[in-house]
């Protein structure tokens, strides 16, 4: 079976029913929030916390050697926009009984004091909102559901009707809604294809492409690459996130863009319009506090995060040969009859590939050759050989696909096919069979050494020798 809260199961579902039909048999069991399920001899408790997506849960893993505490993804919120703050009584509870291990989030480890709330968010949209005069684009992610309500609740303030563009903000939206998370006026969206029957003070679109997504919604407005919406000087666009680490070159370009198209663009160095859904430093504190772990392994961050949690436990007054930082793979194990606990081995790990029908079978040899081709391209040499005589028959016969421009193309294939009657004449003096010399790795070096000297280019190069 799998597992979810409400809103979880919502977007699962909706996956299987875009997989058509032929999904059955998928047994789906939602939780609620201070519900435990059993599995084997774990009982898995799952605890209120707060996040950007809506239902986030801790997990108090109740195991024979005791209690295993997973924080998963969260904050401390006192002023959620919807449902209630995170349940630190019960945490506290639990942390009386007695953790054995705590694993706990890192990604905010370096900012110091805690996270603003969500509610922070809506006050800035107001006033934005407020000095806009043209159309009004917000993007954020697609998950945000409490950021989507706070967009929508200004809107409304300022009688504007609520555009969503993109399929990942409509599904989300479509989830949340069906759940009862979202509250706005009857009249308050409207389609795309109505934006003509309303002025530009009039209509506001919630987007996708907070990351600078190439075929997100918000790219291709910017691009004038959208079919029904292009960005016009006298918009305002409002980037409701923040850059996830590596994504900061794809959004400065849209940026950059967007300011070239004369729109007003807002983000978040220039305005408090995000606030993160991780926990600061001091929340973690606090969550260090309440459970007093015995052991700890920091996750959800890159290595630097981890370490920096590390010490902040450290710092706190836990053993130092108490806290571990995990590889991918490593095997944590406690040992309840030396009450002794260490990174024991190693499993395999990484991302498993679906080509097709197979899955997992792709093997490095296949991506390698898939990646030579999208990089450099292919040629194909043909060559015709009298099976008697060993001598060629004809012209070779080069064919070239995404490796050369048209116009280049008849000049590189001739010399190419001169080297190759070259290659075959060599070999008939020195005699050596043709076939042999042709078919082998000393041949396909000495074209792509030619064609690389000629167009700073390593195509693949395969060679099919016909006997007549």
């Amino acid at each position: 079976p799998v597992y979810g809260n409400r809103l979880t199961l919502a977007l699962v579902r909706q996956k299987l029913d875009d997989r058509g039909p032929g999904i059955k048999g998928v047994k789906l069991i939602e939780i609620r929030d201070g519900e435990s399920q059993t599995a084997g001899c774990f009982e898995v408790e799952f605890i209120h916390t707060n996040h950007s997506i809506a239902d986030a849960n801790a997990f108090a893993i109740h195991t024979p050697a005791g209690i295993v505490f997973h924080s998963g993804d969260f904050k401390i919120d006192y002023t959620p926009i919807n449902g209630a703050p995170i349940d630190l009584q019960r945490i506290a509870e639990i942390g009386a009984e007695g953790v054995l291990l705590m694993i706990c989030e890192s990604t905010n480890v370096e900012r110091a004091g805690y996270t603003s709330s969500e509610s922070k968010v809506g006050e800035t949209l107001i006033n934005l909102f407020d000095d806009a005069t043209g159309r009004i684009f917000v993007t954020t992610f697609s998950s945000n559901v409490f950021r989507i309500q706070q967009i929508i609740t200004a809107a409304e303030r300022y009688n504007r009707k609520v555009v969503l563009i993109g399929r990942s903000m409509l599904n989300y939206f479509a989830a949340a809604d069906s759940l009862g998370y979202l509250n706005y006026q009857p009249d308050t969206l409207i389609e795309i294809r109505d934006i003509d029957n309303y002025q530009a003070n009039e209509i506001l679109f919630i987007t996708t492409g907070s990351q600078g997504e190439p075929m997100s919604a918000l790219t291709r407005m910017a691009f004038a690459e959208h079919r029904q919406v292009e960005i016009l000087p006298g918009d305002t666009v409002i980037l409701s996130s923040s850059a996830i680490p590596g994504n900061e070159k794809p959004i400065y370009r849209v940026i950059n863009e967007l300011y070239k198209r004369g729109a007003h663009v807002i983000y978040e160095s220039l305005s408090e319009i995000h606030v993160s859904g991780h926990a600061y430093r001091e929340e973690l504190k606090i969550m260090h506090s309440l459970l007093r772990p015995r052991y700890f392994i920091p996750n959800h961050g890159e290595y630097r995060h981890q370490f920096i949690h590390a010490e902040l436990a450290n710092s706190l007054g836990m053993r130092r040969d108490h806290i571990f930082i995990l590889d991918n793979g490593d095997v944590f194990e406690y040992n309840a009859a030396r009450d002794s606990a260490e990174i024991s081995g190693f499993v395999q790990t990484g991302g498993v590939l679906i080509d097709g029908s197979g899955i997992g079978d792709i093997d490095a040899v296949v991506l390698r050759d898939r990646l030579l081709l999208a990089d450099d391209g292919v040629v194909v040499v043909s060559v015709a050989i009298n099976r008697s005589t060993g001598e060629l028959v004809g012209e070779p016969n080069i064919q070239a696909r995404g490796f050369i421009y048209e116009i280049e193309n008849q000049r590189i294939t001739s010399e190419m096919a001169k080297k190759v009657e070259d290659m075959v004449r060599k070999a008939g003096n020195s005699g050596k069979a043709v076939r042999e010399a042709l078919d082998s790795d000393a041949a396909r070096n000495q074209l792509q050494k030619m064609l690389y000297g000629k167009t700073h280019r390593r195509p693949m190069i395969l060679i099919s020798i016909l006997e007549v």
